[in-house]
């Protein structure tokens, strides 16, 4: 069933489609699939060529845009757009607390979440790709992870593809998720200086509440436990292009004076929850080491792992040694899945992912390096989430892939620059073919 409405300046199809679990039983389960189409209003009843775009991530559900937001105006003037809740995310089949002890066990929850990852989504893509364009090939617009999509659908199947647009997402093609903690480590360790040169009064701020933290346990509202290395992974905000401003506004509102002494302020605890909790995303942090994963080494906690290479992370030692909190980044620990209650019952399941040690490979060197799709990448200087020497090696083994490397935004320049972002990789493109 399809249902269509407006909102200003568009035209809104909300889309269901059934899709195996596992695309190579295809007469097994089956899965349900959520996707938006939206169109300009002037144009709804034209044949427009489609791009499909996929979220960064893993784990999240597709922009949820009023009218011509961000980069989809401008794409808008050029196509049919379907904005694709990948699998487990948004209004697709749910992946989450509430559903995974359906499938059982641990180890079934582990083997059923390994269906969750880019070479799923993509084969997702190809079953219903046919229905909506009548066969003809489509563009993928994919952000971050939507990015190392992108490149998995170049590798296994381009002849669905018109051409491929990724922004800050080309992926190590053969790096294992430890050589993508020891680069983001010391990158993580760059945006935090950047910070406190910008804000220096956050040092001591930063300082007083991991102090705190460590000499009081902190409950936020909901259950979820408010460790130090919690407080400190709020340096994801640190990879956007508003992320130093928004981290510093919450650290000048941490503390309020009670009867009982400073406490954390209620509105300080209640922004952090927001930002630490997975209840909105749980598949980031189940799948996120998951999705670097080839072969049979297991990601056994890569994170958590690496960071101890890098002691200048440990909060009690910076304390102590009066120097600056250090927060980090884009990574997912053991304790994550103790600290959030979202999370807790799935701890086992985690551990299970963890140690699995038969991951299918995710991309084709030989087949890239024969690629034919014409393919740009936005290339962010220095970016947070996605390390660029990683981005630029693999650009360099996809034949035609040409890139626009960029320090005027950060990881999510498609949203803060998206129309001319977009704009300058659909010209890279068009030139390429």
């Amino acid at each position: 069933m399809t249902v269509s409405y407006r909102q200003p300046g568009v035209v809104l199809t909300d889309r269901h489609f059934s899709v195996p679990l596992d695309h190579a039983d295809p007469a097994g389960e089956s899965i349900e699939l959520f996707a938006r189409e939206v169109v300009a209003s002037d144009r709804a009843g034209q044949d427009l060529p489609w791009l499909v775009y996929l979220q960064g991530g893993p784990g999240f559900g597709a922009n949820r845009f009023v009218g011509k937001q961000a980069w989809l105006g401008r794409a808008l003037k050029d196509f049919r757009v379907l904005l694709l809740d990948q699998r487990g995310t948004g209004h697709s089949t749910p992946a989450n607390r509430q559903t995974l002890p359906l499938r059982g066990g641990p180890r079934e929850q582990a083997d059923y979440l390994t269906h969750f990852r880019a070479d799923s989504i993509v084969r997702d893509c190809e079953a219903i790709r046919p229905g909506l364009t009548g066969g003809a090939p489509w563009t993928v617009l994919g952000q971050s992870f939507g990015g190392f999509c992108a490149v998995n659908y170049l590798s296994t199947a381009p002849e669905g593809l018109h051409a491929a647009l990724i922004t800050g997402g080309l992926p190590t093609l053969d790096g294992h998720a430890d050589d993508v903690y020891r680069a983001a480590y010391p990158r993580v360790e760059r945006k935090v200086a950047a910070h406190y040169a910008r804000y220096p009064q956050d040092v001591e701020r930063a300082r007083r509440i991991a102090d705190h933290l460590l000499q009081h346990e902190q409950v936020l509202p909901g259950g979820y436990r408010l460790t130090v290395e919690a407080f400190q992974s709020l340096g994801i905000l640190l990879g956007g292009s508003e992320g130093s401003h928004r981290l510093h506004y919450l650290l000048e509102q941490a503390f309020v004076r009670t009867p009982q002494g400073p406490a954390l302020s209620d509105a300080f605890q209640e922004e952090a929850l927001g930002l630490l909790s997975f209840a909105g995303h749980p598949l980031y942090a189940l799948v996120h080491e998951a999705s670097y994963a080839q072969g049979d080494r297991p990601t056994a906690w890569s994170a958590e792992r690496v960071r101890a290479e890098f002691p200048q992370f440990d909060a009690a030692k910076a304390l102590a040694d009066d120097r600056p909190l250090l927060f980090t980044g884009e990574s997912v620990h053991p304790w994550t899945f103790e600290t959030d209650p979202a999370l807790r019952p799935l701890r086992e399941a985690a551990e299970e992912l963890a140690a699995r040690t038969d991951w299918q490979p995710l991309y084709d060197t030989a087949r890239l390096a024969a690629n034919e799709v014409p393919v740009a990448a936005a290339v962010y200087h220095d970016d947070m989430y996605v390390d660029t020497g990683h981005a630029l090696r693999t650009a360099r083994s996809i034949r035609g892939l040409r890139t626009w490397v960029t320090d005027e935004f950060e990881h999510d320049g498609v949203r803060a620059g998206g129309p001319r972002v977009l704009d300058r990789l659909l010209a890279l493109t068009r030139d390429e073919a």
